[in-house]
Formats: structure tokens, C-alpha cells, sequence
């Protein structure tokens, strides 16, 4: 597939611009990964630190297993040659082996999904050992506890994308129904996702994030396409135009809803891989799945990337090869959503507008973590960079 085929063309048949941007961000992207790639895993962070003559550096900090799974399902669909420029040298089986290799000290649901996930589109040969590792994690949730909805949502795609691989083997069509099953159960009669399937604080059983959509809505656009299953079809539809109808004049995807009525509960901060990413990579799985066409909406979420109202500050930084993580309040310890999500649980629609005048969106976080750039190559995937062949081998 070319440049000009797929994502990339569909996007340059409503808005040019936003697909030059797209295809710069890729290569920005490839080239952004390497200074995070540290002994074959991907640290946490590089955050951004002011030089003595004023200029931006970002420094690595931490390791994350997280980011480098995700990292490792961006770069699978690359040429071998993008890989390794990507990866330091290194391929994406190569970072997908030293994933798999470190599971008996993965304890989290999401991170044990993820990693199976990416060794599904990354063809590993340590699959089944993968696929065992996150059944024993999922067996470790008694029915009834609290889950996170992302996660669920994760261990969907991770078993849909193991089924179209492996089929019937290890028991994966049951494990595909039961996740399915269990992701739509979560939904219920909510016209969003909430963050937490199952018990919650009072003051937040209500509140779901962007994440806590984007990744549900994608794992059962997927499901559809693979299985046919319509009322994964359905719930994907659902949320997809409830974040459509939410979105900010300007682009924005917001961060913070009112699952029982997709109301917004909390805009900001509004963040890079949301407008960049996220919300592209759900919604065009969706549309690769037969559903909705949300291509203007993309676009407009890829603008705010350049033109916004909120903060001055480039978010896309070329000399450094990443984009600043988001445009929040100066409200470190997020006084408006926990005051927000406490009125709405009180009363649905409260606004307490008067948060927007004491907290207004002027921050900038500067730092840029590389699932950032992971999922943007995911959701462009076959977007290659301008003026890069990449090649086989």
C-alpha cells in the first residue's frame, strides 16, 4: 500500500492539510522513538527541561512495559528498515521477544493485553505463551470486582487480533465471546462508557474518561469486522457519536464525560495523542469495520493541533522529534474535575462555570511519552513518511 492509498488518502480527500500533517507527524514519529529506547524497552517519559540559552531538551525518565507494548504494535505494520530506524537498530519482534520474556513480572491486565496483542499483529512465534499469561490474570478477577474499562477493552482487541491468527486454538472463540460479552455488559443502559466497570466511588461511578471510550469503541468496532457481531457494531456506534456530538467547536476532544447522559464533565486538559491519535485510530477502525465515516471530525481534531485557542506554545516540537503531552488548567491538583465530577453526580448538567474564569486552560505539559507516538503510527499505519521508501528485506 502506498502513501496516497488507505487512511492517508481518505483523509487528503476532505482536508489536505490535515493529511500533510499526518504524514509529517509519521515521520516525526519514527524518528522520535529511538531517544526513548533504552536496553530494549521504552522509558516512561521524556520530559522537557529549559537549557541555559533557552531552548527545550527532553530527558528520558523511567521505564514503562506499557508504552514499549504499545510502541511495539505502532512500528509492527512498518517496512523492516522503518522498524529498525524506529527502534534503534533493533525490529519489532525483536522488542515484542524482550515483552514476552518479562511477563512472569507482569501483573496488570492491560499491560499482559497489550503484549499479546502486539505479539498477534507482530506475528511472534511466543503468542500462545502470551495468550496463557493474560488468561491467568483475567482468572485472577473474581466476578462482580471492579475493572478497568480500558483494560477490558484491551484484552478484547488482544484475543480478536489472537483469533484471526490462531483461530479456535486455545480456546480463543470462547475467550473472544466471553470478552465481548463482558465489554458490552459494562455499557449497560449508559450512553458512554464509564471509567470502572463494576463498584466505584460514589463521586466518579458516573465519570468516564476519553480513554474509557476510544478503546472500548475500537475493540468492538474490531469484533464486528472479524465476527460479524452486531451488537458490538451497535455499542461502537453508540460511542462513537456520542464523542463526535461532544466535540469541541475548535477540534477538542474532551477528557472527562457523564456516562449516563455523554455529557462533558471536564474538558481539559485536551491531549496531543487524543487529537493525533486516539480518536483517529477508534474512529477509523470503525469505519474499516462498515460503520459511520467521522473523517470531518478527525480532521477537526487534527487542526487543533496547529491552530487552537487555548495556549500559544507550539505542541509540536520538530527540533526535539515529539509533541507536548497536553493543553490543561494551571490546577495541579485537579481541583475542577473532582469538584465537576461531584456536582454531576449531584446533579446532572451542573457546570459551575465559574471554575472556567478562576482555572482557564493557559498550561502546557511539556513532556511526551512514547505511546504518543506509538498509537499515532497505529492509527496512520501504512501512512508512510514522505520521501522513505522503506523496504522488506
Amino acid at each position: 500500500m502506498t502513501r496516497h492509498e488507505g487512511r492517508l488518502g481518505a483523509l487528503a480527500e476532505i482536508d489536505t492539510a490535515a493529511a500533510e500533517l499526518v504524514d509529517r507527524m509519521v515521520g516525526l514519529s519514527i524518528r522520535g522513538l529511538p531517544p526513548g529506547y533504552v536496553n530494549g524497552e521504552f522509558v516512561f517519559t521524556r520530559r522537557g527541561r529549559r537549557e541555559a540559552d533557552g531552548r527545550w531538551a527532553a530527558v528520558p525518565e523511567g521505564r514503562s512495559v506499557r508504552y514499549s507494548a504499545i510502541v511495539a504494535l505502532g512500528v509492527a505494520p512498518l517496512p523492516l528498515d522503518l522498524q529498525r530506524a524506529a527502534l534503534a537498530g533493533d525490529t519489532v519482534l525483536d522488542l515484542v521477544g524482550n515483552l514476552i520474556s518479562g511477563l512472569p513480572a507482569v501483573s496488570n491486565l492491560g499491560d499482559a493485553a497489550l503484549i499479546a496483542w502486539a505479539a498477534a499483529e507482530s506475528g511472534h512465534q511466543e503468542l500462545p505463551r502470551a495468550l496463557s499469561r493474560l488468561a491467568e490474570l483475567e482468572a485472577a478477577t473474581k466476578p462482580g470486582d471492579p475493572v478497568y474499562t480500558v483494560e477490558v477493552s484491551w484484552a478484547l482487541a488482544a484475543v480478536v487480533a489472537a483469533h484471526r491468527v490462531l483461530g479456535d486454538a486455545h480456546d480463543l472463540g470462547a475467550r473472544m465471546e466471553h470478552a465481548g460479552d463482558r465489554l458490552l455488559a459494562g455499557l449497560g443502559d449508559d450512553r458512554l462508557y464509564r471509567h470502572v466497570i463494576g463498584p466505584a466511588s460514589w463521586y466518579r461511578a458516573h465519570v468516564g474518561c476519553f480513554a474509557d471510550q476510544v478503546y472500548p469503541l475500537q475493540a468492538l468496532a474490531r469484533l464486528h469486522a472479524h465476527t460479524g457481531h452486531e451488537a458490538a457494531a451497535r455499542a461502537a456506534e453508540q460511542i462513537a457519536a456520542g464523542i463526535c456530538a461532544a466535540q469541541g467547536a475548535q477540534g477538542q476532544w474532551w477528557w472527562h464525560y457523564d456516562a449516563r447522559t455523554g455529557g462533558v464533565v471536564e474538558g481539559y486538559p485536551v491531549y496531543s495523542v487524543h487529537q493525533l491519535s486516539m480518536a483517529p485510530m477508534a474512529l477509523l477502525d470503525l469505519a474499516d469495520a462498515g460503520g459511520t465515516s467521522y473523517m470531518k471530525e478527525i480532521a477537526l481534531g487534527l487542526s487543533w493541533m496547529t491552530s487552537r485557542p487555548e495556549v500559544d506554545d507550539e505542541l509540536i516540537v520538530e527540533e526535539l522529534d515529539l509533541t507536548w503531552r497536553k493543553a490543561a488548567r494551571d490546577d495541579p491538583k485537579k481541583i475542577v474535575r473532582g469538584v465537576r465530577a461531584v456536582a454531576t453526580a449531584i446533579n446532572q448538567g451542573s457546570r459551575i462555570a465559574m471554575l472556567d474564569r478562576i482555572y482557564p486552560p493557559l498550561a502546557v505539559d511539556h513532556e511526551c511519552r512514547p505511546y504518543e507516538l506509538g498509537w499515532l503510527l497505529y492509527a496512520w499505519r501504512f501512512a508512510l513518511p514522505r520521501d522513505t521508501a522503506g523496504t522488506k528485506e
